[in-house]
């Protein structure tokens, strides 16, 4: 069977998935989680219908998987004024606890959830079609993330259980919370990407609002009772709906201390022009990226191209970090794109519950004639689909397309295409790449192919300035969670990694005196008959 006639019959019938992945009854959800409640909505809904498509007598059919609700300007005030509640000015229960109970708090809701992993990474593949592997990685992954946060958390208030004496001024400084955070995250990793803001904000002693992304919110609803059990009244709400119908409201109400945001930069800067008084705001963007790949003459091509596929091409390319143009030296340009097209064409396309699976649908609405247009576009400035049946579309399912040779006047050149859309350039110059990065609005990751030392030296040095992370014969990606995670540019604002976020949701503050014998006095009571949370010299093990 031809590529094209694989691309056409690659929609399963009902009866032949595999019963323990199936979802029988639509996940009709109306609660949302506020006050500590689960309040249930009886107004509006959003139908939630899967990117996957059911062979049927009639054709192709959609399925709906669930729907949420499509909450009002007033719920959304009323999510935000639980959050201040609990906040209290900073005299709530969750602000003011000690760290020790806030990371047994947090515990707690990370044993919940594990008894959720199944139905979540079920609704990751239906819901985003993310393959199980893909989404089991995704929900271990976090649990991960959680656990070395606590663990940061420990290390970080060990070091400040200390008292300093600078100047006859006795200080101890520490870190407080900011206030209250809208925690919005992103379709393509709806559950990691918006917990490592809201694990790290919540952990600080912020109250928050959880905004989950479209599509990537059926997900979440498993874990509502989690979060309801594990934390006080008003810690943790949840808010559903149109993001300008119910961001608006809270945002221009000038009561968030702090949002964490991975998007795009346009809406981001549209989310940030809502709020009255900017200087009070915090803000924690990861953004949009177009991550190139410098594959220079000496690179191992066997290396290159297994790290470009990967790059590429893993979860169809819907990663801020995946490489979205990669720049191949001439001389080797061919044996390259041999290699990569042969790669690209052994990729298994299916379902995502299938072993093995690379290329899924695509979730994001509208997409596949997105990427066509690109494609299109990329052929009437000179470039050519040079794999075999790439850019076919099928409803929801895009094959990769490998373009090349790609020029500045095209599309794809500058945008980022966020799919399984491969442009290619060749170069002769190194200046080539290096100007294009120097020029691009975004700064995020670069990977570099080669085995020479002084060539791979004399990129570095320039390009860290350009970058937040040089990669070396390898792809871009986040992790580890303990490496800093951030952008220059329009990439992003703020750094997010497992200490670095810890940071990000707090604020250093201390409490100091005079270095006289009353003041000893007072400050060694306190601390000995803890009647300070904040005062401590409490060592966490």
């Amino acid at each position: 069977m031809s590529l094209h006639q694989k691309i056409q019959d690659l929609f399963p019938s009902e009866d032949t998935i595999p019963s323990e992945f199936r979802l029988e009854t639509p996940l009709d959800q109306k609660e949302y989680l506020i006050d500590g409640e689960l309040r249930i909505w009886d107004g509006p809904q959003e139908e939630v219908h899967s990117p996957l498509r059911l062979k049927t007598s009639n054709g192709l059919n959609t399925k709906l998987i669930g729907q949420f609700p499509l909450m009002s300007e007033e719920a959304a005030l009323a999510v935000l004024q639980a959050a201040l509640n609990a906040y209290d000015s900073g005299r709530g229960l969750w602000p003011t606890l000690s760290v020790q109970k806030r990371i047994e708090h947090v515990q707690d809701f990370a044993y919940r959830m594990k008894e959720k992993r199944s139905e979540v990474i079920n609704l990751l593949m239906w819901e985003i079609c993310k393959s199980y592997a893909d989404s089991a990685k995704e929900f271990d992954r976090t649990l991960d993330y959680i656990a070395s946060t606590i663990d940061a958390l420990k290390d970080l208030d060990r070091r400040c259980s200390r008292f300093e004496i600078e100047e006859g001024v006795i200080g101890q400084i520490r870190r407080a919370p900011l206030g209250v955070v809208l925690c919005m995250g992103p379709s393509n990793y709806p559950l990691n990407e918006t917990f490592t803001t809201l694990i790290p904000a919540l952990i600080m002693g912020n109250t928050a609002i959880l905004k989950m992304p479209r599509p990537g919110t059926l997900l979440n609803r498993p874990l509502l009772e989690a979060f309801q059990k594990a934390f006080p009244p008003g810690v943790v709400n949840s808010v559903y709906g149109a993001g300008r119908e119910v961001t608006p409201p809270i945002m221009s109400s000038g009561e968030i201390n702090a949002i964490a945001f991975i998007g795009s930069s346009k809406a981001a800067d549209r989310i940030e022009r809502l709020h009255p008084q900017p200087h009070r705001l915090r803000t924690i963007l990861a953004l949009e990226a177009k991550n190139p790949a410098i594959v220079l003459p000496h690179a191992n091509l066997d290396v290159a191209v297994k790290e470009c596929i990967l790059g590429t091409l893993s979860y169809n390319g819907q990663r801020c970090t995946a490489l979205k143009i990669l720049f191949i030296h001439r001389q080797i340009a061919d044996q390259f794109l041999e290699k990569f097209k042969a790669a690209v064409s052994e990729l298994k396309m299916g379902m995502p519950w299938e072993e093995g699976v690379k290329l899924t649908p695509i979730a994001e609405p509208g997409k596949p004639q997105y990427l066509t247009d690109l494609v299109e576009d990329a052929k009437q400035h000179g470039a050519e689909v040079i794999n075999e049946a790439g850019g076919t579309v099928n409803e929801t399912f895009f094959f990769p397309a490998v373009l090349y040779p790609v020029n500045e006047k095209m599309r794809v050149y500058s945008e980022e295409q966020f799919g399984p859309v491969v442009p290619i350039i060749p170069f002769d110059d190194i200046n080539t790449p290096i100007e294009y990065i120097v020029n691009s609005n975004y700064g995020q990751q670069v990977s570099i192919f080669g085995e020479h030392i002084d060539a791979i030296a004399q990129l570095i040095d320039p390009l860290v300035n350009q970058v937040c992370r040089v990669n070396i014969n390898s792809q871009c990606q986040r992790g580890p969670d303990t490496f800093p995670f951030t952008g220059r540019k329009d990439s992003a604002e703020g750094t997010l990694s497992v200490s670095d976020a810890l940071r990000s949701f707090s604020i250093r503050t201390l409490v100091a005196t005079k270095d006289i014998e009353q003041n000893k006095t007072l400050i060694s009571q306190m601390v000995r008959e803890r009647k300070s949370n904040f005062l401590s010299t409490d060592f966490i093990l």
